[in-house]
């Protein structure tokens, strides 16, 4: 008797073992007989595809680019745009997978010389070599009216690419001295892209 429940205990743990081994919802068929057999047995698939968003303004990485106008002495205040002078077009990548984005820019305020003189945000001109990737339009000490970014693929996946290119619009005469800077002066604007 002793022997008999030892053996049903160890072929109970054998089934558990085994079941343990096995998927959940595993399915399958037996067929027998003569002739051609055909047993069928069914999977079902499902990928999962999260949310995101990934957006470039300029080197890619964590570099930080400086957008830079020096404006030639003969020229100061007179409404001639100068166009950036350490370099050119601001390359821009923006991707997202749930449909419209919303761009803005934020400034915390006037660029200055660290001296009380100041040059407003609104003289920063810039354009995009996208129009479906617009530059949010910069404001003094604030975040800019947001632009809405429309998916390109299908009906939520947005992969555009854009350059935007800035100018220094320099119709005021300002005192001499460098306004703004890496990260000083008021310098830094954060572009964001909002995907709800």
């Amino acid at each position: 008797m002793l022997k008999t429940r030892k053996t049903l205990g160890a072929a109970g743990l054998l089934c558990l073992a085994m079941a343990a081994v096995m998927p959940a919802h595993a399915e399958s068929d037996f067929q027998t007989g003569a002739g051609t057999l055909n047993a069928n047995a069914r999977l079902d698939f499902r990928v999962v595809i999260p949310k995101f968003i990934r957006f470039q303004v300029g080197s890619a990485g964590a570099t930080i680019d400086l957008v830079e106008f020096a404006v030639p002495a003969a020229n100061v205040g007179d409404g001639t745009d100068v166009a950036r002078t350490n370099g050119g077009a601001v390359p821009v990548l923006l991707q997202s997978n749930n449909g419209n984005v919303s761009l803005t820019g934020t400034t915390l305020g006037q660029l200055n010389n660290g001296a009380g003189e100041n040059i407003s945000f609104a003289e920063i001109l810039s354009t995009s070599s996208d129009p479906n990737l617009n530059v949010p339009t910069l404001i003094d000490g604030g975040t800019s009216a947001a632009i809405t970014v429309t998916p390109n693929v299908g009906t939520r996946v947005v992969d555009r690419t854009a350059n935007w290119s800035f100018a220094y619009s320099n119709s005021n005469f300002v005192g001499a001295g460098s306004y703004g800077g890496v990260n000083v002066n008021n310098g830094r604007v954060a572009y964001t892209a909002s995907l709800p």
